[in-house]
């Protein structure tokens, strides 16, 4: 337990102890929060838990801030001040803060995770781009954003699956064939009437003529249904294919790829509708099957199979999350684009009506994306005419940089990404100016070993209350906070909260290397010294590895 989680259980035992002494009513507390004050005067911590309890206990905010300071008596903990109308700031004992610092070297490479999940089995589904065309920008921040989050759940202690649903049944499909289909014609010299709904990417183009290249114009001789259902499986792997390629270079896996076809093929679609309709979810009108979702908080009711028995893609859905809490997830999690806002209402209906909870889904949505370079809007890729590809935005600034850039942001806020600030090797580039300092720290490293210095093995044995520089002080605090940011961050589902905090800690890093030398000093303050830079790089390393960034050595 670090000494933020000791101070909030010393804060409820407190709080009990009062409510016990009778000094205010029991009643149902908040959560106690703590945050650190943004002025060092105000202590290292403070909270407003008194001000949050007044209501529930039916008393003045500082007499309960009050009754709390007055029950406290932790050994670490130097005072505990009220201020204005019921915050208390703490301040701890100055060895405290090297007692923190040596928790975090003993920990070494797992400091910053934490049991907070308890080991809840957590599904995430993103990005599940139809498999007809090149990702774009929008599908890279659903990548890169997803991601981030699996890896943020696990580091909290959750047991999270990350699944990628293949769109791979219904027109969207049925419209990247016949898109094949035309290209192939065309190019064997043939006039045909491009699809409406139709594919234009020059990828439909390269697919068709590598048909040619393999086979030649032996598909002519078919029937154009032959074709299309040819061309509909030859199309489908080699999207899917080029899909997962893009993924992985933008250093994105899923622990599970699944199909829709899977749903209509296995039956799965027809036994959901049969579930609602047993349960008196589902009625028939004008020869179609409708949900009954107005019952669920839905605005209307939805039709799940059309009047001709083809089933709609609600249908499909309901079946896929009806499969996702049968596979015994105690939460799920979809990340969804922002056309996507109103959907959410119909799928939690229809979890409702499956008798789930649907508070057991979350949906989280992703704002757009807007690209610009030299301070203008950049809607076509250079290269194709078409929007931009995500294997063009890697290309142009790297994936560290894009991966960084769009999870650095809330996704409740429109992203608009700089490509020339991601591209830049400045402080200014917040992703350059965090591996900087990891890269900075190795080379103080490889510095003391070619000057023939030793680096601790243990640092159990190094004097860290030689760190008495601000600057040093300032890092050990800083990085204390880790695993609380990532527990937080793991409940608020928001990545950039580590974003921000890699960049706030390797600007202290920064702060601390241009004020304190470290190679050449007093011995005992030099080990002090690396035993600080030790636990810097292991801290950002772990941030930068929940971003799914790259932690250099040299840059």
């Amino acid at each position: 337990m670090d000494i933020k989680e000791q101070l909030i259980a010393a804060i409820g035992q407190a709080a009990a102890r009062a409510m016990a002494d009778g000094v205010f009513t029991a009643g149902e507390l908040p959560e106690i929060s703590l945050e650190v004050p943004p002025q060092k005067e105000f202590g290292d911590y403070a909270t407003n838990f008194a001000m949050q309890s007044a209501k529930a206990a039916r008393s003045n905010p500082r007499s309960i801030a009050q009754a709390i300071v007055d029950r406290l008596n932790e050994p670490w903990l130097d005072k505990a001040v009220i201020a204005g109308p019921g915050f208390i700031n703490f301040y701890l004992k100055s060895d405290v803060i090297y007692q923190e610092l040596a928790a975090i070297l003993a920990v070494g490479d797992s400091f910053g995770q934490t049991d907070a999940g308890q080991a809840e089995r957590i599904q995430v589904e993103f990005v599940s781009a139809n498999p007809t065309g090149p990702l774009h920008v929008g599908h890279g921040r659903g990548a890169a954003f997803g991601s981030a989050l699996v890896n943020l759940l696990k580091a909290a202690g959750y047991q999270v699956e990350a699944e990628f649903y293949i769109n791979d049944a219904g027109n969207q499909i049925d419209n990247l064939a016949a898109s094949v289909n035309a290209r192939y014609l065309e190019l064997l010299g043939q006039t045909v009437q491009f699809p409406e709904d139709g594919y234009h990417g020059r990828d439909i183009i390269d697919t068709a003529r590598r048909i040619i290249d393999r086979h030649g114009d032996r598909y002519l001789t078919m029937s154009e249904a032959d074709r299309l259902a040819e061309f509909k499986e030859v199309a489908l792997v080699e999207k899917l294919a080029a899909l997962k390629e893009d993924l992985e270079q933008f250093g994105v896996t899923f622990d599970v790829w699944f199909s829709e076809r899977t749903l209509h093929n296995s039956g799965s679609v027809a036994a959901t509708c049969e579930q609602l309709k047993n349960n008196g979810s589902i009625y028939e009108k004008d020869g179609a099957l409708w949900l009954k979702s107005t019952v669920y908080g839905d605005d209307k009711d939805r039709v799940v199979i059309r009047d001709n028995g083809v089933p709609t893609y609600l249908a499909a859905d309901i079946a896929y999350h009806r499969d996702k809490f049968a596979r015994g997830f105690n939460r799920v999690i979809n990340i969804w684009g922002a056309d996507h806002h109103g959907y959410i209402s119909r799928v939690k209906a229809a979890i409702a009506a499956m008798e789930y909870n649907p508070d057991h889904l979350e949906v989280l949505i992703l704002q757009m994306v807007s690209l610009y370079q030299n301070g203008e809007l950049v809607k076509m890729s250079k290269r194709t005419g078409q929007g931009v590809t995500l294997g063009e935005l890697i290309e142009e600034v790297g994936r560290d940089a894009a991966r960084f850039f769009f999870i650095m942001r809330s996704i409740d806020s429109q992203l608009d990404f700089d490509l020339d600030l991601a591209k830049s090797k400045s402080n200014e580039n917040p992703v350059y100016y965090i591996q900087y300092a990891h890269a900075r720290i190795a080379s103080i490293f490889r510095q003391v070993l070619e000057a023939g210095l030793s680096v601790p093995g243990d640092f159990s044995q190094v004097k860290l209350e030689l760190l008495t520089e601000q600057a040093e002080i300032d890092l050990i605090k800083k990085m204390a906070q880790f695993p609380a940011e990532v527990t937080a961050a793991a409940r608020e589902r928001a990545p950039h909260r580590i974003a921000r905090y890699a960049h706030e800690l390797a600007g202290l890093f920064h702060t601390f290397y241009n004020q304190c030398r470290i190679i050449g000093v007093d011995p005992a303050l030099q080990a002090a010294r690396l035993a600080l830079v030790t636990a810097v790089r292991s801290t950002i390393r772990q941030a930068l590895n929940i971003l799914g960034v790259d932690a250099p050595e040299k840059m």
